[in-house]
């Protein structure tokens, strides 16, 4: 039986849109579940039985479907919130419409026994900024000197310390959750990496609300994104300090930086590798910056980063159809 390749993501996943043709063209089967039309449009079905068990999911307006000893890979790429077909649900029935819906697809899910770029598990063990700095440092990665906090006090000395200036760092979202509330509900649509001025200081006090990220700011010579697919690394050179919109955070892409291929020192390729596969991640893309004296400096790894943007400023990599042909590897290699 050939084994099909499951995609686990959202309608408006431009990544997947674009994957699915170059599995297409390369002979692999696939099945996409979009989460966000997730279980209108979709039907379930586990059954358990005394000689073992089976699954299906069948999508309602194609007619196509999968069964689950068929997958011989799963990409997961990107959540989404679930849909339901009465319009009219309560806020407690949508609450346990949507906690039952997550038992049954992920119970059914996590049962499987094959390749997965990455397992939804490993990716939330990696998402954690403050164990990722304590993981990269012991794998010998120089690391900014951070504090996180909800005291005041704290970050007062913290900044008096330090022989730089002091910035402050989103630890989950730099869009402040925006996404989160609805438009009328929103206040701020986010906020980049910040140099904290004396001014700012003025208001630390605020801190005291919830824990808060403060590092030591890292002077650049350039930024690099590092995309692991598997065991092949591909290194971009964000020259970062070309425009004075990303010199402190290089994610302002209204700004005409140049991405340009680079090669890793083998030891700081080693520790990439090293810490995407500590986690059990199949893909991952870490964020370092090289300063002015060429130290390799590790700021977060992002397990489930984007990898679209690097792919079009540098064709050359080919990270889609890198991509593709690993998932398509795996699930010939299944030995479901």
């Amino acid at each position: 039986m050939t084994q099909k390749i499951l995609i686990v993501t959202h309608s408006g996943d431009l990544h997947a849109d674009l994957l699915t043709p170059i599995l297409a063209a390369k002979g692999g089967a696939w099945f996409r579940i979009d989460l966000d039309t997730f279980p209108r449009d979709y039907e379930l079905i586990q059954s358990f039985q005394p000689d073992g068990c089976r699954g299906e999911i069948r999508h309602l307006p194609s007619g196509a479907s999968i069964d689950v000893a068929g997958i011989g890979a799963v990409w997961a790429r990107k959540p989404g919130e679930f849909a339901y077909r009465s319009a009219d649900l309560g806020p407690q029935e949508l609450a346990y419409a949507k906690m039952e819906s997550e038992q049954a697809l992920f119970g059914l899910l996590y049962g499987l026994d094959c390749h997965w770029v990455s397992h939804p598990l490993a990716m939330r063990s990696a998402m954690w900024k403050g164990e990722q700095l304590q993981r990269a440092q012991r794998l010998g990665f120089r690391i900014p000197t951070t504090l996180i906090t909800n005291s005041a006090a704290q970050v007062r000395q913290f900044r008096a310390q330090l022989p730089e200036q002091m910035i402050f760092k989103a630890m989950s979202t730099p869009t402040l959750a925006a996404e989160e509330v609805a438009a009328a509900d929103c206040v701020a649509e986010g906020l980049t990496t910040t140099l904290i001025d004396d001014d700012m200081m003025e208001s630390i006090d605020a801190v005291a609300e919830l824990p808060c990220q403060f590092q030591q700011y890292v002077a650049k010579q350039y930024e690099l994104r590092v995309t692991v697919i598997g065991r092949r690394v591909f290194a971009a050179r964000i020259h970062s300090q070309d425009d004075s919109r990303t010199a402190v955070d290089c994610r302002d892409m209204s700004a005409p930086i140049r991405y340009t291929p680079t090669l890793l020192p083998p030891q700081i390729e080693r520790r990439c590798l090293e810490l995407v596969a500590s986690y059990g991640l199949n893909y991952s893309a870490l964020d370092l910056i090289v300063t002015p004296d060429n130290e390799y400096v590790f700021l977060e790894n992002n397990p489930a980063g984007q990898f679209l943007f690097i792919e079009q400023l540098i064709p050359e990599f080919n990270l889609l159809e890198t991509l593709a042909d690993q998932l398509l590897q795996e699930a010939a290699c299944s030995t479901r």
